[in-house]
């Protein structure tokens, strides 16, 4: 009898592990003109936290919001991300292309619910700051960080927002990506930073021992406000 074979075992306990893993990656930026670590919210904060702190650099958010199928909420249609008032938002044309050929409305929910998801971009990012400014972009060198990559749209949105505030150089990274993604991430990334790259792993989370979803109050603890 054939067996299908058994996944990696998971490599990291948690967020924070696989950020300090994930930093020694990043550790030839430390020192960049301007340097600036970026946590996709909600799940990349607590990585990019760590990652931060090992690069001795200010940590900020940008707000991501994914775009789900009306009938698969986990498959990504497309994604939305908002930082300083700019937005993106990017399409899985492969989703989009089947979902047209089920519903001829496709193309008018998917504009609905990109409208719905860049209101809630907004409201997050209001929350997360508690009304504080965003942090200057402008010639930085920008370090956005997620918590693992699936099909990139997330990243690929918070990229495509922050290239339209000037950053100097742009890095996409995260601890594990699910296949050979970082094509779809240059551009708008001048780089794409890894730790496991091609795992052969199916979810992100299975990286993980432990990947709880992370609060609203998390979120905000770690950048530096009360919850």
């Amino acid at each position: 009898m054939d067996f299908a074979p058994s996944p990696p075992p998971a490599r990291w306990q948690d967020r924070a592990d696989a950020g300090r893993a994930l930093a020694a990656g990043l550790l030839p930026y430390a020192g960049a003109p301007g340097l600036l670590v970026l946590g996709l919210s909600r799940g990349g904060v607590p990585v990019a936290a760590e990652v931060a702190r090992e690069l001795s650099a200010p940590l900020d958010v940008v707000v991501v919001r994914k775009i789900g199928h009306p009938e698969q909420p986990e498959l990504a249609a497309g994604a939305v991300a908002g930082i300083a008032g700019t937005v993106c938002v990017v399409r899985n044309e492969d989703v989009l292309r089947s979902w047209r050929r089920r519903d001829p409305a496709a193309e008018a929910l998917f504009a609905a619910a990109a409208g719905e998801q860049l209101a809630e971009v907004r409201r997050r990012e209001e929350l997360f700051r508690a009304g504080a400014p965003a942090r200057s972009i402008t010639g930085a060198t920008v370090i956005a960080v997620d918590d693992g990559l699936a099909t990139g749209a997330t990243m690929r949105a918070a990229l495509g927002a922050v290239r339209k505030l000037g950053p100097g150089l742009l890095v996409a990274s995260a601890p594990v990506a699910c296949g050979s993604i970082g094509g779809l991430l240059i551009p708008p990334a001048d780089n794409v930073v890894v730790a496991w790259p091609d795992s052969g792993l199916e979810a992100v989370g299975l990286a993980y021992r432990r990947f709880g979803q992370t609060t609203d109050a998390e979120v905000r603890a770690q950048l530096g406000f009360q919850a």
